[in-house]
């Protein structure tokens, strides 16, 4: 039986004892069990995303911006695979898939431009001898739950963004569908984006509560 595991600092993890099954719509028969993380296995991942962070946070937001033209590349390159991974789990038209991809990839092409985007502003005498400024920060380890219905599209609105900032991304997909996030991330590191800065936890209710209490997470979106 095939097993599907997590990807934590850049490379596979098999995971613990505890599974799912991960089942082929098409037929209704098993086609992998899927790795269910604990909330150990989360905070060690947390741990590695937060080792990798702050080098990441450094890196000028040009250097960034490259691995996501890149990242955006590979996607379109690989969009047709994705798309038959995305069906043979979810149960949707290739066609369908193929849309979800462009609508995801299109994010990774706005965050091409995080230069620009993170940029400040400043501005003299707001008051007598008062100046303001404002400038943009990464917040450190965030982290996104996605649903069963769109395993591409909704990971690659959350986790382009976030990356490009300077964040380190944890990915929580549905473990309905669970290998599409696998094959975004192992493309994330083929584009030059460094271990750990895009890790994907598979798991059920356990690893989103584990996430959604981690204080070392400081943000999530669903």
């Amino acid at each position: 039986m095939k097993r599907i595991g997590h990807f934590v600092g850049g490379k596979p993890v098999s995971g613990g004892a505890r599974t799912a099954p991960v089942f082929n719509p098409a037929t209704g028969e098993q086609a992998a069990e899927v790795a269910l993380a604990s909330a150990a296995e989360l905070d060690a991942a947390v741990a590695n995303a937060a080792a990798a962070q702050a080098g990441w946070a450094a890196t000028p937001p040009l250097t960034r911006a490259r691995v996501m033209f890149k990242w955006k590349e590979l996607l379109e390159k690989h969009r047709d695979e994705i798309a038959k991974g995305i069906t043979l789990e979810h149960g949707k038209t290739h066609e369908d898939a193929k849309g979800e991809m462009v609508r995801g990839i299109e994010v990774v092409e706005f965050a091409c431009g995080i230069p620009h985007l993170l940029r400040g502003d400043f501005t003299p005498e707001v008051g007598r001898g008062i100046d303001t400024f404002s400038m943009r920060q990464p917040l450190g380890v965030v982290a996104g739950i996605t649903p069963f219905n769109f395993p591409a599209m909704i990971g690659l609105w959350m986790s382009p963004m976030a990356i490009a900032c300077g964040n380190a991304f944890v990915w929580k997909p549905s473990e309905k569908d669970p290998s599409t996030a696998l094959r975004i991330a192992e493309l994330a590191m083929e584009a030059g984006l460094p271990a750990g800065i895009l890790n994907v936890v598979q798991g059920d209710k356990e690893a989103v509560d584990a996430i959604l209490a981690h204080p070392g997470i400081s943000a999530v979106s669903f």
